[in-house]
């Protein structure tokens, strides 16, 4: 298996026209500092690692980072991830525009070896798997497919006041493209939903060898 960091696997998203965050990976402290001051602050800042999946878990993972704050933060989130994962390959530090508040959904891409791809959506977040309000379908999906998966999630009514034509099209989006790439997984987690559009504030894609 490919294991793409969340910058690589959002750089694939947005060839599929999928929103994604403005970001950059630093290699330093002052690398970050540039790269904020050009996204704008506050900014998030994650641990960029193929070998980390759970990056908050390795408090590899800093909101709200102000200009006087990136420096330090760079050091602390590169610490922390070296001694959770002292063997792991670290790129740098993901440098991450703050994304407006919205309602946090996840769509993402399983494969199963019977039915071959099929994709997920549901609510998402830091409970996705507590809650389990997900729904189903096999590629290639159509637009009443999109449609239902939304309708059938118990928790829909967070989804009030949002963008659900951005939802249908991403869903849409994540189906063509688990046609065309060898993806085994892809978890998209949070998409944030709002008023206008959805952006994706993480991203992991595993490709098959």
């Amino acid at each position: 298996m490919k294991i793409l960091t969340e910058h690589e696997s959002k750089k694939l998203l947005a060839e599929y026209g999928i929103p994604v965050t403005r970001e950059a990976v630093a290699r330093s402290r002052e690398d970050a500092l540039l790269l904020a001051c050009k996204i704008g602050f506050p900014v998030a800042m994650k641990i960029s690692s193929p070998d980390i999946a759970h990056k908050n878990a390795a408090g590899g993972v800093l909101l709200d980072v102000g200009r006087l704050e990136v420096g330090a933060a760079f050091e602390t989130i590169v610490g922390n991830a070296k001694k959770h994962a002292p063997d792991a390959r670290i790129d740098g530090v993901l440098v991450q525009e703050m994304v407006p508040r919205g309602a946090k959904i996840v769509i993402g891409i399983k494969c199963d070896s019977q039915f071959g791809h099929a994709v997920m959506f549901g609510i998402g977040g830091v409970f996705v798997e507590v809650l389990d309000d997900v729904s189903f379908r096999v590629v290639p999906l159509t637009k009443r497919d999109a449609i239902e998966m939304i309708e059938e999630i118990r928790g829909r009514s967070i989804l009030a006041g949002c963008d659900v034509g951005a939802i249908v099209d991403t869903i849409l989006q994540v189906s063509e493209m688990a046609a065309k790439e060898k993806i085994f997984e892809l978890d998209m987690n949070p998409l944030i939903a709002c008023g206008r559009g959805v952006v994706a504030v993480d991203a992991r894609v595993i490709f098959k060898d």
